[in-house]
């Protein structure tokens, strides 16, 4: 069965870090780009962060630029996102997805395929 399984979510005060993982079964995420959304309590999905195909490419919203780096790990079949010096408004549900074409990122439309999300809490 094709699926992304998001891991890597948790408590964290502010300041700290966490390292998210998408993992995809039954498909090969070598010929897909992936992004990083996010939905925090009351607000629309927003894209954070996204990988071309070939890794030549990344996007970052302004919010989280120079705090969040995006990989893939071609050998693993996984896509990361490292979290560094989080704030509290980074707080929300964290979902990968994956699509062919990397021009989608970050509209809404973007996601040939979605995982579950993975919570994470910045709070002191």
């Amino acid at each position: 069965q094709v699926q992304l399984v998001e891991s890597g979510g948790g408590l964290v005060q502010p300041g700290g870090s966490l390292r998210l993982a998408c993992a995809a079964s039954d498909f090969s995420l070598d010929y897909y780009a992936v992004g990083w959304f996010r939905q925090a309590p009351g607000k629309e999905r927003e894209g954070v962060s996204c990988i071309s195909t070939d890794d030549s490419i990344t996007y970052y919203a302004d919010s989280v630029k120079c705090r969040f780096t995006i990989s893939r790990d071609n050998a693993k079949n996984t896509v990361s996102l490292q979290l560094n010096s989080l704030k509290p408004e980074d707080t929300g549900v964290y979902y990968c997805a994956a699509d062919r074409n990397y021009y989608k990122c970050p509209l809404p439309t973007f996601g040939d395929f979605w995982g579950q999300g993975t919570q994470v809490t910045v709070s002191s």
